[in-house]
């Protein structure tokens, strides 16, 4: 008989990471003080990934904690995209019309250093719906007719076991004015073996449209492994986006973000989301200027397929909606138009 072997357990602790190299002992009290505010959780495939070696190497940066997650700004804030103003019952954001978050867990793989819902999710945030939150949740859902597109969020709902997660898609699904079911999920890269083909199998549902949008910000996430978890959702009918946040010092450079965005598409998930890094508390250290963005985006265009581009956006605090940060290509001049082209040199158009 074969005996699977136990897995690997995630890094929780600032033990944990001096322990594994990843920390050196004499950076243990500061961090401890970021571990009471933000949790720590590094699984065994990214740990596997870091470098200890490598000054600033990006992907330790995005989940080891830094003593700078302490410095607050004047301009930052706990909720900087808005949540809890477009939330009218418990787990339930309706920022837009057709579409609603569905925040049913507050727990993930791995906690970015970055999160915009710092605040909220991990062992000392708002916690899992209850199951009279969630019907109180989709009761909302049903009522409202004009709700096209359910956003499965948290935390990170690949996180649900396969079992309740099948329940939720089957409540949504018999709810007929909803067609899309949308996971955000790091867990096909962070976390590949989570993806079985139970899970992806409870994911989708008769007559509904299944979407999975994954968040990865380097291409070194991609792994042999990520992309097999990809690839088990894709040839299960699963279509694909993705979700990138702009980091200083991760993926702020034109070769970098090119690898990335190609490594996407070779995954068969189309590139989606480019976001200028929200105003969350402790993360000033992660953020670039949006013009550095807006360069970015141009030498992107410049260098790869029209596949292999996102839309750069920027959630406007206080829950505005999303701004579309590309630099525009058109501008009016007093008798035609004028656009710019790849290489930024501007040409008249009189059509």
């Amino acid at each position: 008989m074969t005996v699977n072997a136990p897995r690997a357990r995630p890094l929780r602790s600032v033990d944990d990471l001096v322990d594994a190299g990843l920390l050196q002992l004499s950076r243990k009290a500061d961090l401890e003080a970021v571990a009471k505010h933000y949790a720590i959780s590094i699984t065994p495939a990214m740990q596997a990934l870091i470098d200890p070696a490598r000054e600033g190497d990006p992907i330790a940066r995005q989940f080891v904690p830094d003593v700078r997650e302490l410095d607050h700004r004047g301009n930052e804030l706990a909720d900087p995209i808005g949540d809890k103003k477009h939330s009218p019952v418990e787990g339930i954001v309706h920022r837009y019309r057709d579409r609603v978050l569905l925040k049913i867990v507050s727990h993930c793989a791995v906690y970015c250093r970055f999160c915009f819902r710092r605040e909220m999710v991990g062992p000392q945030g708002e916690g899992a719906l209850s199951q009279a939150a969630l019907d109180a949740a989709l009761a909302y859902i049903a009522e409202h007719p004009e709700i096209w597109e359910v956003i499965m969020t948290g935390g990170d709902p690949f996180m649900l076991p396969a079992r309740r997660a099948a329940a939720v898609t089957e409540r949504l699904a018999a709810i007929d004015h909803v067609k899309i079911l949308r996971w955000h999920t790091r867990v096909p890269v962070v976390d590949p073996e989570r993806v079985t083909d139970d899970f992806v199998r409870a994911i989708k549902a008769p007559g509904k449209a299944t979407y999975v949008a994954l968040h990865a910000n380097h291409p070194r996430e991609f792994t042999p492994a990520a992309r097999a978890a990809c690839a088990r959702l894709v040839d299960a009918g699963v279509a694909m986006v993705s979700q990138s946040v702009l980091l200083k010092g991760v993926n702020d450079n034109p070769d970098t973000l090119e690898a990335l965005m190609r490594a996407f598409v070779e995954a068969r998930v189309k590139p989606y989301y480019l976001h200028h890094a929200d105003l969350a508390p402790g993360t000033e250290h992660f953020r670039t200027t949006i013009e550095h963005g807006q360069g970015l985006i141009r030498e992107l265009k410049r260098r790869a397929s029209g596949l292999a581009q996102p839309t750069y956006a920027l959630d406007i605090p206080g829950g505005y909606a999303k701004a579309d940060l590309g630099a525009p290509d058109i501008e009016r001049a007093s008798t035609c138009y004028r656009v710019r082209d790849d290489a930024g040199e501007w040409h008249d158009y009189k059509g």
